[in-house]
């Protein structure tokens, strides 16, 4: 017994003196210093191009009647009218319903690199604006708008980088492409269609840079620094509604357990199952960069992960929505559907949710997981739209240190981090061709301003969009 309890405390201090050793050798990983391009940039000009843009009310719908098409070709019009040296010097396709498809040459075909962004935006309720959203306002250093963060300045950004490194004679190491889709909101085949055509063409790009993570601040615990989130991978999402039949009939004589009861009861059961807890390769990268910036005692729990897995999935659980969507495959009830009158019983009556698919979850195991859940054959599930979770992309390579170097040349006080996209892009159709895609939106943004997007009194102060083409700049450079 002695010997046997000898053991235990042996093992108990050596696993205390491996997991501190551990927590002391999680320190930052030094990086090489950042050179960044000098840039003597018209910002009036840049400023008066994205006014531009955000009044053309390009927003789209999945009802196909409410878009107005002559808003898009207004805009792609206004795209030839700015950039006259881009549509001199690089091929132009219309691919697709919304697809323009820019070929700047290089002087190597070898590697090609795709910057992407859309020109479609989400309705506003303006009324609930401050200021019109469809005006291009400027007030107090910012730029009001719908669009203007979601991703009209990326747009931008990309354009007005390009034109000004045109006009100056220069010429990319490799060929790039300026990869634009206009109904990017409504899941549209757009990006798909040029995908196909690029590879099609035998096209596999070295890398691909698409809206995503932002530089934020106070998103891991423990980090004060800013840091600049840089999706590798993003999150599955699906659509799927539940319906149930019946007679209908009057109120006043009900059955026991009514069509819309049982739906309700369905819910309950699915809000009281959460899927499991996954922690996958984007959110492992994560939490290997950022936890080495923590405190002592969080570097223990991240440097130590194959120990604290338990504790990482509680923590998961009581921080917050963000940090749980990060290791959980989320179900949010979203619309439901029954009689329109009190005292009627409805003949059909449903619920829809969507999932944000995580790992190894996907459309189909989710949906049969949701049908053993409800337990009720009477209740018929169907997806309704989705796509599964996206392919990793790769961090062990030069793309990803060509990427890392720009980012901290422009912001060099920030911590670049791999990190899970959350939401959905259309740079998931690019990973049939490229093991190097990349999300990210080169712009601090606040708590505040990241509400904006798709939210009221979107805008984007003046200082970040020109920080934006600097960092489209640097990075073609790079390419």
């Amino acid at each position: 017994m002695d010997f046997v309890i000898a053991f235990i405390l042996f093992t108990f201090i050596s696993l205390i003196i491996v997991t501190v050793i551990r927590a002391m050798l999680f320190k930052p990983v030094p990086e090489a210093a950042s050179v960044k391009h000098e840039l003597i940039l018209n910002e009036e000009k840049i400023v008066s191009d994205i006014v531009e843009m955000i009044r053309c009310k390009t927003i789209s719908y999945r009802d196909e009647t409410l878009i107005d098409t002559s808003e898009f070709e207004k805009f792609r019009e206004l795209l030839a009218e700015r950039y006259p040296l881009i549509h001199k010097n690089c091929g132009l396709e219309r691919i697709g319903k919304t697809g323009l498809l820019y070929h700047w040459k290089g002087k190597s075909h070898s590697n090609p690199s795709v910057l992407m962004a859309h020109y479609d935006v989400v309705p506003a309720e303006e009324k609930s604006w401050e200021k019109p959203a469809f005006e291009g306002i400027i007030e107090n250093g910012e730029i009001w708008g719908r669009g203007t963060l979601d991703t009209k300045s990326t747009l931008c950004g990309i354009m007005e980088a390009a034109e000004y490194l045109i006009e100056r004679g220069f010429v990319p190491n490799q060929d790039i492409y300026f990869s634009f889709s206009g109904e990017e909101e409504i899941d549209g085949e757009t990006c798909a269609d040029i995908v196909t055509e690029l590879e099609n063409r035998g096209i596999r790009p070295a890398m691909v840079l698409d809206e995503g993570g932002a530089i934020v601040e106070r998103v891991f615990p423990g980090v004060d620094k800013p840091c600049a989130l840089i999706g590798i991978a993003e999150k599955g999402s699906v659509n799927i509604e539940f319906t149930m039949q019946s007679q209908g009939g009057h109120s006043s004589t009900p059955p026991r357990h009514t069509t819309a009861g049982r739906l309700a009861k369905a819910m309950v059961e699915i809000e009281k199952h959460p899927f499991r807890f996954q922690l996958t390769k984007p959110v492992r990268e994560m939490f290997n960069t950022l936890g080495r910036y923590s405190g002592f005692a969080l570097r223990i729990i991240f440097a130590n992960l194959w120990l604290f897995k338990p504790v990482l999935k509680i923590v998961s659980k009581v921080s917050g929505s963000e940090m749980y969507a990060l290791m959980h495959t989320t179900c949010a009830i979203t619309k439901m559907d029954g009689s329109r009158a009190f005292n009627v019983l409805p003949p059909k009556a449903s619920f829809g949710v969507n999932l944000r698919l995580l790992g190894s979850d996907n459309m189909d195991n989710a949906k049969e997981r949701l049908k053993r859940i409800v337990k009720d054959d009477n209740i018929r599930l169907n997806i309704v739209s989705g796509m599964n979770p996206s392919k990793c992309s790769d961090i062990d390579c030069d793309e990803w240190l060509k990427l890392k170097s720009v980012v901290k040349s422009v912001w060099p006080n920030v911590i670049v981090s791999p990190y899970l996209m959350l939401g959905c892009s259309d740079s998931r159709h690019y990973c049939r061709i490229s093991d190097k895609v990349y999300r990210f939106s080169p712009m601090e943004l606040s708590k505040e301003q990241r509400d904006m997007i798709h939210g009221h009194n979107e805008r984007i102060p003046i200082t970040a969009l020109i920080k934006t083409v600097e960092f489209y700049a640097n990075m073609i450079y790079e390419l």
